[in-house]
C-alpha cells in the first residue's frame, strides 16, 4: 500500500504562478490545494496540509497578518514564504513570525522543490528529536555536547556550542539575526556578536571558512544551518 500524497498547501492571487506550481508539484507526487486569497486559505486549513506555501501580497489579507494567523492555529506547520525581489525587511519580518524559509521571485522549481524538502526534514527532527544530527561530514551529538567533522573531534567553547545548537536544531531552517541573539544572549546585544561567534564556529567546522558547506549565510537575514542527511 502507498503512502498518501503529502498535502501542500498554495496560496498565492496569481494564476499563473498557482499552475506553476501546481504542475512542478504534482509531477513530484505531491497534492495541491489552492487558495486565490487569505480568507480561503484559513478555510483551507481544516484539510490539514503538510506543508504551505504563501505568497505575502494578497489581496485581502496582508500577508504577515496571516501568517500570524495560521501560526496561531497551528504550531508545526513549515511555511515557505514567496516574497518579492529585495523585499528583505518583509523577508525577516516573516521568518520572525515563524516561516520556516522565504523564496524570492522569480524562482527556481528545483529550488523550491529543495527548500520543501528542507522544511519537511526540520519538522521531522523536531517531532524525532535525533540525539545525533549528520550532515556531510558533521556530526552534533546533542546527549554527550560531542562534535565532528570525519573523525576528527572539534572543540567548542560554551557559547560556540550553544550557537551550533541551536542551528541544529532548526537544521535547513533561516534563523534571523534577532532570533539567534534572542536565544542566545540578550535580543539588545550587539549583533556583531553574533558575527564574531559564527566566524568562530566556522574556522573550527568547515574546511575553508570563506567557503562555507554548513553555516550558511542568508544576507541581511540570518544564517542557515545545511540541512540533515
Amino acid at each position: 500500500m502507498s503512502a498518501a500524497p503529502i498535502k501542500v498547501l498554495v496560496i498565492d492571487d496569481e494564476p499563473p504562478i498557482r499552475k506553476l506550481l501546481r504542475m512542478g508539484l504534482s509531477t513530484q507526487g505531491y497534492e495541491i490545494l489552492e487558495a486565490s486569497s487569505g480568507k480561503t486559505a484559513l478555510e483551507k486549513l481544516s484539510e490539514d496540509p503538510a506543508l504551505i506555501i504563501l505568497d505575502l501580497g494578497l489581496p485581502d489579507i496582508q500577508g504577515h497578518d496571516l501568517l500570524r494567523t495560521i501560526r496561531a492555529r497551528n504550531e508545526a506547520v513549515p511555511i515557505v514564504v514567496l516574497s518579492s525581489r529585495g523585499d528583505e525587511g518583509g523577508k525577516v519580518q516573516a521568518l520572525d513570525l515563524g516561516a520556516d524559509d522565504y523564496l524570492t521571485k522569480p524562482f527556481g522549481m528545483d529550488e523550491l522543490l529543495a527548500r520543501l524538502r528542507a522544511a519537511l526534514r526540520h519538522q521531522l527532527q523536531i517531532q524525532g528529536e535525533r540525539p545525533v544530527f549528520r550532515a556531510g561530514g558533521l556530526s552534533v551529538d546533542l546527549v554527550r555536547r560531542i562534535v565532528k567533522v570525519g573523525e576528527r573531534d572539534v572543540k567548542l567553547s560554551p557559547k560556540e556550542y550553544d550557537l551550533l545548537r541551536v542551528l541544529v536544531q532548526h537544521a535547513g531552517k533561516v534563523l534571523t539575526h534577532r532570533f539567534l541573539l534572542r536565544e542566545l544572549w540578550d535580543e539588545l546585544t550587539d549583533a556583531q556578536y553574533l558575527r564574531v561567534y559564527v566566524r568562530q564556529l566556522r574556522q573550527k567546522i568547515e574546511a575553508d571558512p570563506e567557503r562555507p558547506q554548513f553555516v550558511l549565510t542568508e544576507t541581511g537575514i540570518g544564517y542557515r544551518l545545511r540541512a540533515g542527511d
